[in-house]
């Protein structure tokens, strides 16, 4: 097996097409195709089910995918040890992020990082945290910005980062508004809910703080963008439950405190594979948050950028 046939059939699984692979990889569909059938020639297995319109794995291909994927990404770490041993950086950052993360400004991380490592081709991928959380396990992300979803495992550690309260958005014109107090989820069992899908950061910490104060809610309003969010809200479709830096994206609602749930609800991490496997571009990225160079974390009180 070799590693050019692992990168052909990580290709083709991503594009699920012979002839884009091809493009992508700048080699001819026939070498591709003759590259995978020696690959399931050793194997002993079929790695795709093919149609004269797309190729998707089969449950041998899916297994492969999870350890090809590891591997490359290890050849890669390896090739980029070297280069940063000899004292310059290359290679590629590949990140990912949830929309609007709390605490990290990342356009200010990524522009400080290049300045450092302009050699370093840097990839974003905006996702929800679940996913994200599964690219970098597998080893298609070097580091991912998510909310902590889940407790660390052999594939995956997450770094603290920030955190912060839950915050009420509603209509000015809503009668929470117009009470103008803190709200507890107890008062807010009988409201209509905007939220984003259930894979994501904000909307899993709404999940436990309402599932901790057992009261059952209604999303009525699924989204998968902040804007979305937000436009549903000012129309006086629903309220959202959101991390409390939300209240500074649209000045037009009303922001009430949270209570009766835990102080932190909302934290932000760092999502890494284990320390042995990190990238040289990632663990300078990570520098960077604790401080080695330029501070890429807004201000105390500050509401980073959409």
């Amino acid at each position: 097996m070799e590693l050019r046939q692992l990168e052909h059939f990580v290709a083709v699984a991503e594009d699920q097409h012979f002839t884009r692979a091809a493009e992508r990889l700048r080699v001819s569909q026939s070498g591709l195709s003759a590259s995978v059938r020696a690959l399931e020639r050793e194997l002993q297995a079929a790695l795709f089910v093919r149609t004269t319109r797309r190729v998707t794995l089969t449950e041998a291909g899916r297994a492969l995918l999870r350890e090809a994927e590891r591997i490359l990404a290890g050849v890669r770490a390896a090739y980029e040890a070297v280069a940063a041993v000899q004292g310059v950086m290359r290679g590629t950052l590949s990140l990912g992020t949830e929309q609007c993360i709390a605490g990290v400004d990342v356009a200010a991380v990524l522009a400080a990082f290049r300045r450092r490592h302009p050699e370093v081709e840097i990839r974003l991928r905006q996702s929800d945290s679940a996913a994200l959380a599964e690219e970098v396990a597998a080893g298609r992300l070097d580091l991912a910005f998510a909310y902590r979803t889940q407790a660390d495992t052999d594939q995956l550690r997450s770094v603290a980062l920030a955190g912060e309260p839950m915050t009420v958005l509603c209509h000015p014109g809503h009668r929470l508004a117009r009470a103008g107090a803190a709200v507890a989820p107890d008062d807010l069992g009988a409201e209509v809910f905007v939220d984003f899908q259930q894979d994501w950061g904000p909307r899993r910490a709404t999940d436990a703080a309402f599932a901790a104060a057992r009261v059952r809610r209604t999303v009525a309003l699924e989204v998968n963008d902040v804007h979305g969010l937000l436009d549903l809200v000012d129309q006086d479709l629903g309220i959202a439950v959101v991390p409390r830096h939300f209240r500074h994206k649209r000045a037009s609602l009303t922001a009430l405190p949270l209570k009766g749930v835990e102080e932190t609800v909302y934290e932000t991490v760092a999502l890494l594979p284990p320390a042995q496997a990190t990238s040289p571009a990632a663990r300078a990225l990570m520098g960077l948050l604790s401080g080695e160079g330029d501070d890429p974390r807004p201000p105390e009180g500050a509401s980073p950028p959409a």
